[in-house]
């Protein structure tokens, strides 16, 4: 088996903030540091990763405070540059990645060497159950919340379990640990049920019933 190259790509960390393959991500950018980012990356390839910051970095945001080693890497499909200097930016998730060492650089944004990741285990024996449940779990607590489903059905039909998946997790999970976890699961049959059982709790929380 061939090894996988490594990528050198930009980060952009942010707070409590998981960014998926198979997801959009809608981004307004105003610090300096990441206007330059986002220049620098619309003269090359147009990519970045986003990464969420781990507790406790707060104290060292304007520096370089610790962030999660599994992240997102996306594209930017489509940019606004303001009056400002700001940037509206759409970024389309493309792969996970595993952070492995920082790059020294002389820009005002931190680079790193990263490694993508690809999913295992899309043809296990419960992936396709796995799918239904969490498709049909998912559209319940969007009734539950008095949201339109069909957007959301139209993301997921026909889409592989590990999209179904990501895109699940990015439009419905509120909480940021168990988002993470999700994104650093490649095994996609894992993956799904560790959603599913998200998914019932949530459904449980907002509805009292199983």
């Amino acid at each position: 088996m061939s090894a996988v190259a490594q990528v050198y790509v930009p980060i952009f960390p942010l707070p409590d903030l998981t960014f998926f393959p198979h997801t959009l991500l809608p981004l307004h950018v105003f610090e300096a540091r990441y206007r330059a980012m986002v220049t620098d990356c619309l003269a090359r390839d147009r990519r970045m990763a986003v990464v969420a910051l781990k507790p406790g970095y707060e104290s060292a945001y304007d520096g370089k405070p610790a962030v999660h080693q599994i992240a997102g890497v996306g594209r930017i499909v489509q940019c606004e540059r303001l009056a400002s200097g700001r940037f509206n930016i759409l970024l389309e998730g493309e792969t996970r990645i595993r952070i492995d060492r920082e790059l020294p650089a002389d820009t005002l944004y931190r680079m790193v060497a990263a490694t993508p990741l690809g999913e295992i285990g899309a043809e296990g024996d419960g992936v396709g159950t796995l799918t239904a449940r969490v498709t049909g779990r998912c559209l319940g607590i969007l009734r539950a919340v008095k949201r339109a489903t069909a957007a959301m059905e139209e993301s997921l039909a026909g889409a592989a379990p590990g999209a179904v998946c990501d895109r699940i997790a990015s439009a419905v999970i509120p909480d940021a640990d168990v988002r993470q976890a999700l994104l650093e699961e490649l095994d996609v049959e894992r993956r799904l049920s560790r959603l599913a059982e998200a998914l019932d709790d949530l459904y449980t929380q907002l509805t009292g019933d199983r």
